[in-house]
């Protein structure tokens, strides 16, 4: 009788486990399913072990598709590629945003700080010189780095071929101007800017590196919204948008790397 009691309780407890595992299940696929894809690279690439070290010093990382890179497919013009990065998924935890064309002879991109009230969005245009694995490493507060990322197609020429602005009459005049303005989007505004300048890469023969090298978003006081550090593979007239919460004019600030400065107020 003890023997046939031992069975039938141990039938009842396996029954009671096999009924815990199919309730857990489905939970358990479910919060896999929310977790950052942190396994596999989405677009394999032999070139990013050279730089998780170089850009990011072998620091934690996730691939993360909560970091939007929104690119086209195939680049119709290779020297003005539109490119968005989009890390707002991570509210206010962002430090840092750093981007790179991992297959450019110059890749880096951009390494965009936005403070509290800009929001981690950012609207550029870059050179491509060929097919190649774009990425956006973006810094949240506790120190691990999300990478997104995309591949994009080109017929190449991208980042060697000769400036169009140079070949405009009097384009030195304009050297610095910036067009744009404010667009109000509910409790934000998303400015849309156009700075004249030749970007010169140096890969060009005959002309050496001339380029946007800083720019910084401030307040009505002065007061620091965002930080930029520019690199060559950004177009020539580099187009920037952002996203600012809040009222109040704006004064973009820039700075190239033969140290000329140029500032726009953004009402």
């Amino acid at each position: 009788m003890s023997a046939r009691f031992a069975l039938i309780k141990g039938g009842a407890m396996n029954w009671r486990a096999t009924f815990l595992l199919a309730c857990w299940m489905p939970w358990a696929a479910q919060a896999l399913a929310s977790e950052p894809n942190n396994h596999k690279d989405p677009v394999p690439s032999v070139m990013w072990d050279f730089y998780h070290k170089q850009l990011l010093g072998q620091a934690a990382f996730v691939f993360d598709d909560r970091v939007k890179l929104l690119a086209p497919p195939f680049a119709e013009d290779a020297r003005q590629v539109p490119l968005e990065i989009d890390a707002r998924a991570f509210g206010g935890e962002v430090v840092r945003i750093v981007a790179w064309a991992e297959l450019n002879p110059l890749p880096r991109i951009v390494d965009f700080q936005p403070g509290e009230r800009v929001l981690p969005w950012l609207s550029i245009r870059i050179r491509i010189e060929q097919a190649t694995p774009l990425r956006a490493a973006v810094l949240t507060r506790d120190g691990l780095w999300h990478v997104g990322s995309a591949l994009i197609d080109a017929a190449g020429g991208g980042c060697t071929a000769p400036s169009v602005v140079r070949t405009q009459p009097g384009w030195e005049e304009h050297l610095g101007e910036v067009l744009g303005g404010r667009y109000p989007r509910g409790d934000s505004s998303r400015l849309r800017l156009q700075v004249a300048h030749p970007m010169d890469n140096g890969l060009v023969s005959g002309i050496p590196e001339f380029f946007l090298n800083h720019a910084e978003l401030q307040g009505a006081d002065g007061q620091r919204l965002a930080s930029l550090e520019l690199y060559p593979a950004v177009s020539e007239n580099p187009n920037l948008g952002f996203d600012i919460q809040g009222p109040g004019p704006t004064r973009l600030v820039l700075q190239d790397n033969s140290g000329n400065q140029f500032e726009a107020a953004v009402p």
